[in-house]
C-alpha cells in the first residue's frame, strides 16, 4: 500500500471514529471514556490541535474542540454531558496523570 493511500485509509477511519463517538454514541461520557481506555473526545480534539501545529497551523484549545466536537464545548456539555459522582472523579483523575499528565510533562 503507498503512503497516500495509507493517510487516506486513515483518515476515513478517524473521521467514521468522531462520527461514532460524536453522532452513534453522545450518551459516552468523556469521563468514562478517560477511565476505561484512557482517552476522551478532549485527547482527540487535543492531537487534532497538535497535529494542525505540527503542519505550521496556528490552533487554540477551543479551536480544535470546536473543529472535533462540530460546535462549540461549552454547547457540546450542555447537550451531552451529564453529572458524575465522587468514585468517577476519582478514577478520572488517576486516569488523567497516567494517560494524558505524562504527555504534559
Amino acid at each position: 500500500m503507498d503512503d497516500q493511500t495509507r493517510t487516506e485509509i486513515e483518515a476515513a477511519a478517524f473521521r467514521r471514529l468522531r462520527a461514532h463517538l460524536m453522532d452513534d454514541r453522545p450518551d459516552v461520557q468523556n469521563i468514562d471514556m478517560m477511565n476505561l481506555a484512557g482517552f476522551c473526545r478532549n485527547c482527540l480534539s487535543r492531537w487534532y490541535q497538535e497535529a494542525a501545529a505540527e503542519r505550521g497551523i496556528d490552533m487554540t484549545k477551543e479551536a480544535g474542540r470546536e473543529a472535533f466536537y462540530g460546535m462549540p464545548y461549552a454547547e457540546w456539555k450542555t447537550q451531552f454531558q451529564t453529572e458524575v459522582d465522587s468514585t468517577k472523579q476519582d478514577a478520572f483523575q488517576a486516569a488523567f496523570a497516567a494517560n494524558v499528565g505524562k504527555e504534559q510533562g
